[in-house]
């Protein structure tokens, strides 16, 4: 189609280069779809007219080495080289859209994305420019060297963060739980670090080496729920079934539990003072952990009052023996 002239086709290769990215642009990031079709649109063009025009994209141009001619033929490989970068890309983030990839992903599509970026910057320099890309290379990998001895902390966290993703430890949105006390709503993860958003409404920011070298428990799988303890001591006069009995009459009447699993009533232990009894019950989600115990103390009360049960003094307190000796004996558990 083309005569031995390159000119008009590597022309050609500029003007559908600079359309494909405005188009690109005018897409918007919200259509995704659109901004793939149009990048295997334009490059399907380019690659067509380089073929028709018997251009090389990976050789330099030994017909136009100066002037204007030159210019034209590198920025139309160079656009080559961009727009396949871009129709790479665009197929990356089709696949994790359909296959409902969880939003920590961006991590993984973040170092697939550099690695094409670079492969395309040296097959640049390698391919138009002429560069020796071995080179190029060598100095590259000092380079890293370097930068690595001075940014140990933050590769650390870096590459912490790409284990815990592909190891899938938590998930955004996901409550966990850390070793030394620290508990939150999973709100962000990033190259560097994770957000927790916990009960104080604060976002915690904790740098991702540091959640790979403690201990975390998920507290949203295998699901929301989440289980609650409650403890309660109760005079030592009255039966233990009865106590039993006013305590799930009071685990029935409440609404902010879980009653599937049912929720249980352990009588765990008993002595002189005082029976000790632990309500067993799940919430929902931790959200509503503070609600749900504070319904049921105020259900105690009232089933306490109704049923004339007494409850305990705590298992610290001293208690003063109604003696004339008045000794003081301390309650033991």
């Amino acid at each position: 189609m083309f005569s031995d002239d390159h000119f008009l086709p590597l022309l050609l290769i500029n003007i559908l280069g600079i359309a494909g990215i405005i188009v690109w642009h005018s897409q918007g990031r919200s259509r995704q779809t659109g901004r793939l079709i149009a990048q295997i649109l334009f490059f399907a063009g380019m690659s067509l007219v380089l073929y028709m025009g018997g251009i090389a994209p990976h050789k330099p141009d030994d017909v136009y080495t100066e002037g204007f001619a030159a210019l034209l033929s590198k920025s139309a490989r160079m656009l080559w080289w961009t727009h396949l970068a871009w129709t790479i890309i665009g197929f990356i983030h089709i696949y994790v859209r359909l296959n409902h990839k969880p939003r920590e992903a961006h991590l993984i599509m973040d170092i697939a994305v550099a690695i094409i970026y670079l492969g395309v910057a040296l097959s640049v320099m390698g391919f138009v420019f002429g560069m020796p890309i071995a080179t190029l290379v060598t100095t590259s990998g000092v380079v890293a060297v370097i930068l690595g001895l001075a940014l140990q902390n933050t590769l650390g966290d870096v590459f912490s963060g790409i284990a815990l993703t592909l190891g899938r430890a938590y998930a955004i949105g996901d409550w966990v739980e850390l070793s030394n006390g620290t508990a939150g709503r999973v709100t962000e993860t990033n190259w560097r670090s994770t957000n927790l958003l916990t009960g104080a409404n604060n976002i915690a920011v904790l740098p991702n080496s540091m959640l790979a070298r403690q201990g975390l428990t998920s507290l949203s799988r295998p699901d929301e729920t989440h289980q609650i303890t409650l403890s309660v001591r109760f005079a030592a006069g009255q039966r233990p079934r009865v106590v039993e009995d006013v305590m799930r009459s009071v685990l029935q009447g409440s609404t902010l539990i879980v009653k599937d699993p049912p929720p249980a009533v352990a009588l765990k232990t008993i002595d002189a003072i005082a029976i000790e009894v632990e309500l067993q019950f799940r919430v929902a989600s931790l959200a509503m952990g503070i609600s749900a115990r504070n319904e049921l103390i105020e259900l105690i009360h009232d089933q306490c009052e109704a049923s004339r049960l007494s409850l305990a003094m705590p298992a610290e307190s001293l208690v003063y023996a109604p003696t004339a000796e008045r000794r003081v004996f301390r309650s033991e558990c």
